[in-house]
């Protein structure tokens, strides 16, 4: 039940940025918008790309939005690569910073039953979660922050993680490049793509496990 609850809380935690300054940051981030602020730091417009890509974890940041301008200002193959690297690093911050307060911590917050229950969760099907959550709005950075804390295979975690940063950041990377003026094709597919890659990706990782 604790696990639900602090599901629920982390949710509202990230949804009060929204609340409070979503209307401003979508007016700001649109393509364009997005785009023209990033050339406002120069040669490190790729760094500061990325940090917004992090600053997603706390802030109201369209994420799809800055890769698509990376990729409109690096082009199509350093573009993808700072994506990846970016999405990769947002959801690698969130993990650690619940991971890195131990198991006491983590014991206090969800009860110790919670603990081995979300353990066995997560290990078991946490690799689904990430990879199902990465396209969608909110619930990949509560997701990081819940895997973090039940102590999922850090291995895991982080394949599961690349599985659908890849395709992501490569997709909308891509948008930004060609300037397409209607990706529902190149959206759904960032989408698709992941769980494939992770049902191809899953065995090896047990192999690798045993």
């Amino acid at each position: 039940m604790r696990q639900l609850w602090l599901f629920l809380a982390l949710v509202i935690v990230v949804l009060i940025p929204f609340a409070i300054w979503g209307d401003v940051w979508t007016d700001r981030f649109t393509f364009s918008g997005s785009v023209v602020w990033l050339e406002h730091f120069g040669q490190w417009a790729w760094l500061g790309g990325m940090l917004l890509l992090v600053g997603d974890l706390f802030l109201p940041v369209p994420g799809t939005l800055v890769m698509s301008a990376m990729g409109y200002l690096y082009g199509l193959i350093l573009g993808s690569v700072l994506s990846i690297l970016g999405s990769f690093c947002a959801g690698s911050t969130g993990y650690w910073i619940c991971r890195i307060l131990g198991d006491r911590w983590a014991i206090r917050i969800l009860g110790e039953k919670g603990f081995t229950q979300g353990q066995q969760t997560f290990n078991r099907v946490g690799g689904w979660l990430v990879v199902l959550s990465r396209w969608l709005p909110v619930f990949p950075e509560v997701i990081s922050c819940m895997a973090g804390l039940n102590r999922m295979s850090a291995q895991q975690f982080h394949l599961a993680l690349l599985s659908s940063a890849v395709p992501m950041g490569i997709i909308y990377a891509t948008i930004g490049h060609a300037g397409i003026a209607h990706p529902y094709r190149a959206i759904l597919l960032s989408a698709l793509l992941p769980p494939v890659i992770w049902l191809l990706l899953t065995p090896i990782f047990k192999k690798m496990k045993k």
